[in-house]
């Protein structure tokens, strides 16, 4: 995934905003809160939230590593830095499941003025 497509597609998802942050990376935020990040290198890398069992399962895998900074505070934050990694379709599955653990943890009453987690 080029940082492009990366943007398009953090873009698509309901109530994000984008910030050009910390040396040039791509922050992706809904509700304020920061869900995914794209840059810090050369070499396209992605940085996400994942759940407790995600974590340990992609925390070994080639090209995936705890993300730098964020996992060393005990966050559970992956980052896809390098081949083989995951395909374009399980980033986005995991870039939209970031998404979605950050929105709700956000409080009932901003979820709501957002327009998230309706279901």
């Amino acid at each position: 995934m080029t940082y492009e497509e990366y943007n398009q597609f953090c873009a698509s998802l309901p109530a994000t905003t984008h910030v050009v942050q910390w040396g040039g990376a791509d922050v992706w935020k809904v509700g304020g809160k920061v869900f995914a990040i794209g840059g810090w290198g050369d070499k396209p890398a992605f940085t996400f939230k994942v759940s407790e069992i995600s974590y340990e399962l992609l925390r070994t895998q080639p090209g995936l590593r705890p993300a730098p900074y964020l996992a060393s505070r005990g966050m559970k934050w992956i980052q896809h830095y390098d081949e083989p990694g995951l395909s374009d379709s399980e980033l986005k599955d995991y870039l939209q499941y970031s998404h979605r653990i950050v929105s709700l943890g956000l409080s009932k009453k901003k979820q709501n003025e957002l327009g998230l987690n309706q279901n």
